[in-house]
C-alpha cells in the first residue's frame, strides 16, 4: 500500500498528516495509542466532554497530555487552522450528523468511527461530503470497513460476491437481553464487568443484535450488497463452514439470494460453542466463475463447498482503534475512503423487546426497550420504520406489541432537530428516487 514510506515521506518534509479526535472511548484511546508513535501522523487537537478523561487517555497510552490540545467544543477542533483530517470515534448519532456537516463547511476529510450515524443517515452524509469536496470515510479497523476491503478484493480479482458479512456471540434469545442480564450471557460477573470499567448498555447493544445490525447496514450501502428479505439470520458457522452456510438456498447454503450481507454465529441453536468460530472476524464468499477456476481452488487449497464452486476468504481479527490509522493514510495521502455509502439499501429499525404501553420512552440501542433490526431500506421505506438511531428518548404514543417494529407514527419526535430533520430529507431523497439505492 506503500502508506508507510509515504507517511515518512510527509514527516521529512515537515507536513505531517493533521488529524483531530473528537470522542476518547475505547475506540479513540486505541487510535491515540498508535497515532502518537506513527511518523508522519501528527494529532493536532482533541475534543471530548470531559477533558480529564481524554487527559488521562493520552496518560495511558503512554503520550503527553500536555502535547495535544484538547477542548470540549467539537467545532473549535474542527476549524483549527491546517487541519486536514478528523476522526469521530463519538457513536452518537446526533453528534455524527453535525460533525460530517462541520467538516463539509471547514473543508475537512472526516471519518466515521460513528457507524451508529452513518446507518442512521450515511447515505445523505456522503453525497454532502462529496458535494462539499471532501472525503467520507468508514473507520478502518472497525468491521464494516474491513468487510468492504474484501468485498472489493473480491471483485477486483473477478469475482461475484455472494456474501460478505462478520462473526458474533448469538442465540435468538439474546434479543430480549437488556444491561441487567448481558453479564451472564457474556460469562462475565457484575464484579468483573465492574472492574474493567465495561458498559452494559454498549454491550448488550453488541449481544442482542442491534450492533450487528448496523455494521450491515453500514456493510450494505456501501458494498452494493443487499440485505436478505428477513434480515439476520445469524446462523451458526465455523470458518471451514463459511463456503457451505453462506451460499444461496438455490446451492444448499442457507441465503435467501446471492449478493448479501450475514453475521455467523460463534453458538450452535443449542448453546454449544461452535468449533473454529469467527466470533471475531470478518469473511467475504465468492464464486468460481469457471471449472478452470474451481480447478485452481482444488489446486492452491482453499477450502470449498463440497461442489467446489464457492469459496470463502477471512480475516480472524479485527483490531478497532488499532488499526485505524489505515483509514487516516488513505484518505489523506489518497482521497480515497476505506468504504463509503454509494446508496440506500440497508436500514435498522427499532423492534420491541417487551410489550411497550403508550407514554413510555425508548432507551435506544442496547437498552431495555428495543433492539435493531437489519432490514432492506426500501421496506423500512414502506414500513415507515422507526430507526434505531432515533429510538433514544423517543416517547411512544400508541403501544407497540413485543417483537413488533416501532413505526414513526408510534412515536413523538421533536421534527425541528437536525438529527431527525436530517433522516427524514434522506428518506424522502431516496423515497421520491429510489432507483436501485434503495
Amino acid at each position: 500500500m506503500n502508506f508507510a514510506a509515504n507517511l515518512r515521506r510527509r514527516a521529512a518534509l515537515g507536513n505531517p498528516v493533521r488529524v483531530g479526535l473528537i470522542g476518547v472511548g475505547k475506540f479513540g484511546s486505541m487510535f491515540l495509542s498508535q497515532a502518537l508513535r506513527t511518523p508522519g501522523l501528527l494529532l493536532a487537537g482533541i475534543a471530548d466532554l470531559a477533558p480529564a478523561r481524554a487527559r488521562a487517555a493520552i496518560e495511558q497510552v503512554g503520550g503527553d497530555p500536555s502535547s495535544v490540545p484538547i477542548t470540549e467544543d467539537a467545532e473549535t477542533l474542527i476549524a483549527t487552522d491546517g487541519l486536514e483530517l478528523v476522526v469521530d470515534a463519538t457513536g452518537d448519532p446526533a453528534a455524527g450528523i453535525r460533525h460530517v456537516r462541520l467538516c463539509c463547511r471547514y473543508g475537512r476529510h472526516i471519518v466515521m468511527v460513528n457507524v451508529e450515524a452513518d446507518a442512521l443517515a450515511g447515505p445523505l452524509l456522503a453525497r454532502e461530503a462529496a458535494q462539499a469536496g471532501i472525503v467520507y470515510s468508514l473507520a478502518y479497523g472497525d468491521q464494516p470497513a474491513l468487510i468492504a476491503e474484501q468485498v472489493d478484493w473480491a471483485r477486483a480479482a473477478g469475482f461475484e460476491v455472494i456474501c460478505a458479512g462478520k462473526g458474533t456471540r448469538y442465540l435468538p434469545a439474546y434479543h430480549a437481553s437488556t444491561p441487567e442480564t448481558v453479564w451472564p450471557l457474556y460469562g462475565l460477573s457484575a464484579e468483573e464487568a465492574e472492574r474493567g470499567g465495561l458498559n452494559p448498555k454498549m454491550f448488550n447493544s453488541f449481544l442482542d443484535g442491534t450492533k450487528s445490525a448496523i455494521e450491515m447496514a453500514a456493510v450494505a450501502n456501501a458494498t452494493g450488497l443487499t440485505p436478505a428479505p428477513g434480515g439476520l439470520d445469524f446462523p451458526p458457522c465455523s470458518i471451514d463452514d463459511l463456503p457451505r452456510v453462506c451460499r444461496p438456498r438455490a446451492s444448499g447454503g442457507e441465503l435467501a439470494h446471492a449478493g448479501t450481507v450475514e453475521v455467523v454465529s460463534s453458538l450452535e441453536r443449542d448453546g454449544r460453542p461452535v468449533e473454529r468460530d469467527l466470533r471475531w472476524g470478518v469473511y467475504v464468499t465468492f464464486e468460481a466463475p469457471s471449472e478452470y477456476v474451481r480447478r485452481c481452488f482444488r489446486e492452491y487449497g482453499l477450502r470449498t463447498d463440497e461442489s467446489g464452486r464457492y469459496a470463502a476468504l477471512y480475516r480472524p481479527y479485527h483490531l478497532i482503534g488499532l488499526e485505524l490509522g489505515i483509514s487516516v493514510a488513505s484518505v489523506a495521502l489518497r482521497g480515497e475512503p476505506t468504504g463509503c455509502p454509494t446508496g440506500f439499501r440497508g436500514d435498522v429499525v427499532a423492534v420491541a423487546k417487551r410489550p411497550l404501553a403508550a407514554g413510555e420512552i425508548l432507551d435506544g440501542e442496547g437498552g431495555y426497550t428495543v433492539y435493531g433490526h437489519l432490514m432492506r431500506a426500501a421496506d423500512s421505506l414502506r414500513l415507515g420504520g422507526l430507526p434505531i438511531g432515533l429510538a433514544h428518548g423517543a416517547r411512544l404514543c400508541r403501544p407497540v406489541a413485543a417483537g413488533e417494529p416501532v413505526r414513526w407514527v408510534d412515536v413523538s419526535l421533536d421534527a425541528s432537530s437536525e438529527v431527525v430533520a436530517c433522516r427524514r430529507a434522506m428518506e424522502a431523497l431516496f423515497r421520491s428516487s429510489p432507483g436501485p439505492s434503495a
